[in-house]
């Protein structure tokens, strides 16, 4: 099973050994890796719709791994019962929907050691309520891949409470900053030049949702060149 960077990435972060639930498991490509490198002896690959859910259970014959990974249609993680995962993986939502189905699931993480999730949109939402709920972040990757940006989160349960100091980190991600990586001053630069760019339209423009909107970006802009000062 060839895996695309990001799914290759987020299916390397989980740890082996563990039984795995993948939440919006799509097609299971996720799943199929963890299963076919014997990362996992166990993987419940979950779908909110028949349809991926489906095509999953056709893959999963397919690579002759129907002993290693049970399919279920379940809404977030609501079929799964307590116990039966070590390490929970989302891929490929957003982060607000993340948080939902984090929050209509409590009871099913029971007794799970990691949450890998890769979010697509409005990280840090879901990076501040991995600390409100006694998560520690303790992996944040960032990749490039068709142009695209993507964030990895690995998280585990911790016994102190975690908190960032700086509003920055929750926006764009503490171990990002201060990892260094190209790929996250990229990112940074890319977001700046394209709300500078929305900062110039909206000061050409006097109408009163405009106004508010470029206070917005300015201080948006303000967050990434004061996050831009770590490279």
């Amino acid at each position: 099973m060839q895996l695309s960077n990001r799914l290759k990435t987020v299916a390397d972060i989980v740890t082996k050994g563990n039984r795995v639930a993948d939440v919006g498991c799509d097609h299971a490509y996720i799943a199929i890796h963890l299963a076919e490198n014997n990362i996992a002896p166990k993987v419940i690959a979950m779908d909110v719709n028949k349809g991926p859910l489906s095509k999953a259970q056709d893959n999963i014959a397919l690579w002759g791994l129907t002993d290693k990974i049970e399919t279920r249609l379940s809404d977030g993680l609501l079929k799964l019962r307590p116990g039966e995962a070590d390490s929970i993986v989302i891929a490929g939502m957003g982060g607000a929907l993340m948080v939902k189905i984090l929050k209509e699931g409590e009871k099913s993480l029971a007794g799970v050691k990691e949450l890998i999730l890769q979010p697509q949109s409005e990280i840090f939402l879901l990076r501040r309520y991995l600390h409100e709920k006694g998560y520690e972040i303790e992996t944040e990757k960032m990749l490039k891949e068709d142009e695209k940006f993507y964030v990895i989160i690995k998280a585990v349960k911790s016994k102190s409470t975690k908190t960032y100091e700086k509003e920055i980190f929750y926006l764009y991600g503490k171990l990002l900053l201060e990892g260094g990586e190209p790929v996250v001053k990229e990112y940074l630069e890319r977001e700046k030049r394209l709300k500078v760019q929305v900062k110039e339209v909206l000061a050409e423009s006097a109408s009163m949702g405009s106004t508010r909107r470029l206070e917005e970006i300015r201080e948006e802009l303000l967050s990434v060149e004061e996050a831009l000062k770590y490279f």
